[in-house]
């Protein structure tokens, strides 16, 4: 799970993180919090790189929390969850942050509790608890085994395959299929595959890449599409032809 957290008070990004780590960080499961301290560069790195929530305190100074969201919600095509924080807790306020785009609105000072049930609601979709397996569509992810099992699209078909990979294959793998139709940035994919090493050479996701279309099959023979976005990552996608 990676978290973009926009708050320039010391204080208050320990506190998140506190509430971010309890509510997100279960079995085997990991949580990246990335702070902005204003919103020039949030928005910066948002034109790059990929998150499965954001946490935007209305208050912070820069670009205006509301500009920020504004943008995100015209020219942004992932639609990742937005958390606002805020002083603010008139109505007016909590509905023109809701109808500008926030999923949810909590009023500062927050309670650590009800923060961390909220921020598992909006993160649902990409659930925090995993179990043993997963499936999408044909592709069903084992993880004891670490290895992807691909069924058979019709009774007709050939016998269900089983293709183990690595460690670091598998989590990419499961990244990109937890994220179906959306771009995944290069950072993010590395960063699930357990790299941290930023001087990382640039065609080592590349060539983890490259390995995982070979094994699985990536293609629109098996109703599938890797495609690479150009200065950003990847996007996965089911094509027409996919028993989803």
């Amino acid at each position: 799970m990676r978290i973009a957290i926009l708050e320039d008070e010391s204080t208050s990004q320990s506190d998140l993180l506190r509430v971010l780590e309890q509510a997100l960080t279960v079995g085997d499961s990991t949580m990246t919090s990335v702070a902005f301290p204003n919103g020039a560069k949030l928005q910066q790195a948002l034109r790059r790189e990929s998150f499965d929530l954001l946490v935007l305190d209305w208050d912070v100074s820069g670009l205006a929390c509301i500009e920020l969201l504004q943008w995100l919600r015209r020219w942004q095509a992932d639609q990742v969850p937005v958390l606002m924080l805020g002083s603010r807790a008139s109505e007016e306020d909590v509905v023109k942050a809701l109808n500008l785009g926030a999923d949810d609105y909590v009023a500062k000072p927050f309670r650590p509790l009800e923060l961390g049930a909220r921020i598992q609601r909006l993160v649902v979709r990409r659930p925090v608890v995993r179990s043993s397996r997963e499936r999408f569509g044909r592709c069903e992810f084992d993880r004891p085994s670490q290895s992807v099992l691909i069924h058979p699209a019709s009774k007709s078909d050939e016998a269900t395959r089983q293709h183990v990979l690595t460690d670091r294959e598998f989590r990419l793998a499961l990244t990109l299929f937890e994220h179906m139709g959306d771009v995944v940035s290069r950072t993010h994919l590395l960063e699930s595959a357990g790299y941290n090493d930023q001087e990382l050479p640039s065609r080592t996701l590349d060539s983890h890449i490259y390995r995982l279309r070979t094994k699985l099959g990536l293609d629109s023979t098996n109703g599938l599409s890797l495609r690479t976005v150009y200065g950003h990552g990847y996007r996965l996608e089911f094509t027409q032809q996919a028993d989803t």
